[in-house]
C-alpha cells in the first residue's frame, strides 16, 4: 500500500511540475494550467494522506470510498468540458464578428476613390 501512496504522490508532484513548465513555455494558458495544478495538488494530497478519502466518504455516507473518487472525477470532468465548450463558443463568436468587421472594412476600402499616387502603389491586404 505504501508503494501506491508513493506513486500517487509522485504522479501529483510530477504533473504539477509538468504543468508549471508548460505554462512557463506558453504551451498552456494560465487559467487552464491553474485547474490542472489543482488536480495535481489533490492527487499529491491523496497520495500523502490516503485515509482522507475514507473519512470524507464515510462522513458523506458513501460506503465504498473509491466510488467517491470516481464521482468527484466525473463531476470535475463534466464541469471542465462544459467550461471548454463555453470558451469555444465565445471564441467562435468573436472570430465570426471579426470576419464580418474585416469584410465591411474591405468593402469600405474598395469604395473609396483612388488618387493617382495610390494607384501607383497597390497594396494587398490578403495573405
Amino acid at each position: 500500500m505504501a508503494s501506491l501512496q508513493t506513486t500517487t504522490m509522485l504522479l501529483g508532484v510530477g504533473l504539477a511540475i509538468l504543468i508549471l513548465y508548460l505554462i512557463r513555455r506558453d504551451h498552456l494558458y494560465l487559467m487552464h494550467g491553474l485547474f490542472w495544478v489543482a488536480v495535481a495538488a489533490v492527487a499529491a494530497l491523496l497520495g500523502a494522506w490516503p485515509g482522507l478519502v475514507d473519512r470524507i466518504a464515510y462522513s458523506v455516507g458513501i460506503s465504498y470510498p473509491p466510488a467517491l473518487l470516481l464521482l468527484f472525477a466525473c463531476i470535475v470532468l463534466f464541469v471542465k468540458a462544459l467550461h471548454a465548450d463555453m470558451v469555444n463558443t465565445r471564441i467562435e463568436r468573436d472570430v465570426r464578428r471579426l470576419n464580418q468587421r474585416l469584410a465591411m472594412l474591405e468593402a469600405d476600402m474598395e469604395s473609396l476613390p483612388r488618387s493617382p499616387t495610390a494607384t501607383a502603389a497597390t497594396f494587398s491586404y490578403h495573405d
